[in-house]
Parts: structure tokens; sequence; C-alpha cells
């Protein structure tokens, strides 16, 4: 088969994370960006592709294998069901939508069309990802009993100088939060229910301050999550992995797997174990550095694209499993807002 043609839906912040990644793919071509900005026509002038005002005229104009799509999170639904009524092959960006009826929708469609979707959680793409899933699969710390984890950290004060990110659907549950829920439930299983509590008692915005949040999952682990834009602090994933330029790596993990026989630090993976199965308090507990290549998770996504489109896999998050992370994300805004525990459908 030929280079798989790609048609970018919205050029924008994470768009151009796209295009870049696309450059060290071979076996992709950027054929068509549908975006209507001004700034977009010389993106696309730089790169002699062409350019369309809207995802109607590109698909209309055809010859492309597969959209990704990059606009704004309340446009997700519309440019996917436009995607799909053509027959492509679509990336989105998380989250797969706005709300939970449109995600269903769009898992529905996606099912009667045979298209398929796959929702751009990249962390999933880790090697350290990977790995953490597989050690608790084997049993490596025995019974998974809990989980602990947080995102905290201190968003500087131009940030929130436009005034739809000091707004509920801006804050760090909606903006943030999703990232942490896909991988734990990638490592650790679907969740089962959700409580939480927030403040925002500093900024007295209508987002979050700080939410503290504990769930349970389906294998009977439970876990607990805090998150905070207002907090000065190494631990969030970026930090710890040196995921993105924009912000200093510190290497300090964020996240802890506790099992019945030993504990996982990640996501720079550290195991924490007795020397025998039955090890207790009074034991020396010892740590085994586990090391995984870093990667750049962008460009493996756009490799998987490519081989959804070819036949060869299927989406490593498909549109009913991305739905499965932005249902449990939005059960912690909830429960935070009514004060009551949120059970998740499975």
């Amino acid at each position: 088969m030929d280079n798989v043609r790609v048609g970018l839906i919205g050029a924008g912040s994470i768009g151009a994370r796209h295009m870049k990644a696309m450059e060290d793919v071979p076996e992709i071509t950027l054929a068509a960006i549908a975006d209507p900005s001004p700034a977009t026509v010389q993106i696309a002038a730089a790169r002699s592709i062409p350019l369309y005002p809207d995802v109607g005229a590109m698909l209309a104009k055809g010859g492309i294998d597969a959209v990704i799509i990059a606009t704004p999170t309340e446009r997700h639904h519309q440019d996917i069901m436009m995607a799909l009524e053509a027959g492509q092959t679509v990336l989105v960006e998380k989250p797969i939508t706005a709300t939970l009826e449109e995600a269903d929708e769009v898992t529905r469609f996606a099912e009667k069309q045979g298209c398929h979707v796959l929702v751009g959680h990249q962390r999933r793409y880790y090697p350290c990802a990977a790995m953490a899933r597989e050690i608790i699969a084997q049993g490596r710390i025995g019974k998974l009993m809990a989980v602990t984890g947080q995102w905290t950290t201190r968003k500087d004060d131009d940030y929130y100088n436009a005034a739809w990110r000091r707004d509920v659907k801006a804050g760090p549950i909606l903006t943030n939060l999703i990232h942490e829920i896909d991988l734990l439930r990638f490592i650790c299983g679907d969740i089962a229910t959700v409580s939480a509590e927030m403040t925002h008692h500093d900024q007295e915005f209508s987002k979050e301050d700080a939410v503290a949040i504990s769930m349970k999952f389906t294998n009977s682990a439970v876990g607990t999550f805090l998150l905070s834009d207002r907090t000065p602090t190494p631990w969030t994933w970026e930090m710890a992995l040196g995921e993105n330029v924009r912000f200093p790596k510190t290497g300090q993990n964020a996240i802890r797997f506790l099992g019945t026989e030993g504990a996982l630090d990640f996501p720079n993976l550290t195991l924490w174990s007795h020397a025998s199965e039955d090890g207790n308090w009074h034991d020396e507990i010892t740590a085994e550095r586990i090391e995984t290549p870093f990667i750049d998770a962008y460009i493996a996504q756009c490799r998987h694209l490519c081989a959804i489109v070819r036949g060869t896999e299927t989406p490593i998050i498909d549109a009913r499993n991305g739905s499965k992370s932005l249902a449990a994300t939005l059960a912690a805004a909830n429960s935070a807002a009514s004060g009551r525990r949120v059970i998740l459908e499975q």
C-alpha cells in the first residue's frame, strides 16, 4: 500500500504537534488541512498542502485515507460524524467528545459505518505504561490493592487571563485529569465508582482549585488521586517523565501501585519488594529500578494510525474505550458538585 494520506482538521497548537510527528513517519503523507484560521494559510503554503475552509470541503475533495481531528472539544462530535459519514478512519484528540451522549452516538455510528475511531490518549504508547501494566498483570506486586497518585502544580498567572480558563469547563478535572484517569484504566482496569471533594478557596473562580478523588476499580482495588493547578510541586506526569519541554523535568514520580507483595513507583519504574513473599514491615524492603526507553508518543500514535488504516492493527483505544475514560473523568466533576458517589456503567 502507498503512503497513508491524512487530512488534518484543526492546525492549532495540538494540530502542529501532530504535523511534527507526521514529519517523522515516512509511511504518512499530510495530504490536506481543514482550518478557517487565517494563520493556517502560511502553514499550508509552507508545506505545499491544500487548505480547506471546513471539514466538508476537505472530505468532498477526497483523496485521503484517514483524518486527525485536533479541534476544540466542543467540535469533536460534529467533525467525527462528518468523517465517519465519509467512511474515514479517525484519530481524534482526547476527550473523544464533550458529553457522554455524543460519545455514545459516535461509538454506535462508527460501528454502523464499519470505521475505526482512535482516541488520542498518547500516554498509552509509552513503554513505561506498557511495562507497568505487564508487571501488575503478571502479579509481580501480588494482588493489586490500591493506587495513589497526584497531578499537582501551579499554573502561571497569565494562564488565567482568558476568561474561559476560569470556567469550570477549563478546570483541571476536565483539562488534566482525563490523562491520569485513562492511564489508570489502561494499567489497572476499569473504574467502578468515583467520589470527589473540591475547593475554590484560593482563586475563587468557578473552576476548581484542588480536588481529592477516591475510586474503586472493578477488580476491587481502591485508589485516590489529588489534583490541583494552584500548588507548586514536582509531582506531575509531565515533570516526572520530561514529556513536554515547556515544563522542567524533575524525575519525581507521581503515581504508586500497591500490591500484597510489593509496590511500583511510576512512571520512572521502581519496584519495591521484600526478599521473600511473606516479607513484612519487620523486613528490609529493597528497590529495583526498571529501565524503559523514552519515546515520542505522538510518532508512535501516527505509526499506529497507519497500521489501523492498513488493517494490520486495531485501535489501542477505540471510541467505546475512550468513552469510559471520559465517563470516569466526568464522574469526578459530578460527584464533587453533587456530594454523592457516582457508580459507572460497565
